[in-house]
């Protein structure tokens, strides 16, 4: 593979890829190690894409410009869609290359940070549906990953209990929201690490206490006693800031946080590692040949 990467930058081809790990790109403490490697870790199809053709930083530069007074206009997910389409390669280098804030993506790719987006996004890095793919494995494996959850001792399979005992007073979207909490305290991981719950607390609170979560998925659940109370409200949270509001439920937060992660170049958190690997490998079947045992045997329980 060396070799091969060699005799392409010796034809001089422009290829993003292997220009950001020459060298020369890299500071001196890094020659010699893998150290500051940039390279696909998720199975990304796209993770470096070349310029579109006749286009150049300065002309992609201009419709990232266009997109900041496209999305101020109403009904304009075509115009929208189109330009981001057009600038993904330059996006790319940017997130791949620079590693930018979260805050400071926020501000230069307001369009990224939108449902609609975090799909197409995903979909232009991997060639894979989102949304599609991770509800059908999920729901797929509903009654396998029921059985089980059920069979689970321990103290895992304490705080497992009660969750299953409320199955049934959900509707569709709630019974895959209590498969999620499930399945983080099944995988032995801490539920509150990925999900934060809070009760009859305003928005404002909740950023506020938030402000220095590096990832975190925020459920305000109103107060029941109350008449005509809100809706449950989801949000996701990364590196304090707010990216997605309103996300509707818990399992659709958790494939929109996945989504934000291929897009923005993120890595897992280590404390949920097992976690979002299935989320990865079994629920989007991504880079699914190789899992870690303990994933590799969940995997194994659900073909079973």
């Amino acid at each position: 593979m060396g070799n091969y990467r060699a005799k392409l930058r010796g034809r001089q081809l422009a290829i993003p890829e292997l220009e950001v790990n020459t060298l020369k790109r890299r500071c001196s403490s890094e020659e010699g190690s893998l150290k500051g490697f940039k390279r696909p870790k998720k199975a990304e199809v796209n993770y470096l894409p070349p310029l579109p053709f006749g286009e150049t930083e300065e002309t992609l530069e201009k419709e990232r410009l266009d997109l900041l007074k496209e999305i101020k206009k109403k009904n304009n997910e075509r115009a929208i869609n189109e330009k981001m389409e057009k600038s993904f390669a330059m996006r790319r280098t940017e997130v791949v290359r620079d590693c930018p804030a979260i805050h400071d993506l926020l501000e230069r790719w307001p369009s990224l940070f939108c449902e609609t987006q975090i799909k197409e996004e995903f979909k232009r890095i991997t060639m894979m549906h989102l949304e599609r793919t991770f509800l059908s494995r999920l729901d797929r494996y509903t009654t396998k990953l029921l059985e089980i959850f059920r069979k689970k001792g321990g103290t895992a399979g304490t705080k497992i209990k009660p969750l299953l005992d409320s199955l049934n007073e959900h509707p569709v979207d709630g019974r895959r929201d209590i498969i999620i909490r499930c399945l983080v305290e099944y995988l032995g991981e801490s539920g509150e690490e990925l999900i934060k719950d809070y009760q009859d607390v305003s928005q404002e609170a909740v950023k506020e206490d938030c402000s220095n979560r590096m990832m975190k998925i925020n459920v305000i659940h109103p107060n029941v006693a109350q008449e005509n109370h809100d809706p449950v409200y989801v949000s996701v949270i990364i590196e304090g800031t707010e990216v997605l509001e309103d996300c509707v439920s818990v399992t659709n937060a958790c494939l929109l946080l996945m989504g934000v992660i291929y897009a923005v170049n993120l890595s897992y958190p280590l404390k949920l590692k097992y976690t979002f690997e299935v989320f990865q490998k079994v629920f989007l079947e991504l880079d699914s040949i190789k899992m870690s045992p303990k994933v590799q045997s969940l995997h194994n329980k659900l073909l079973a």
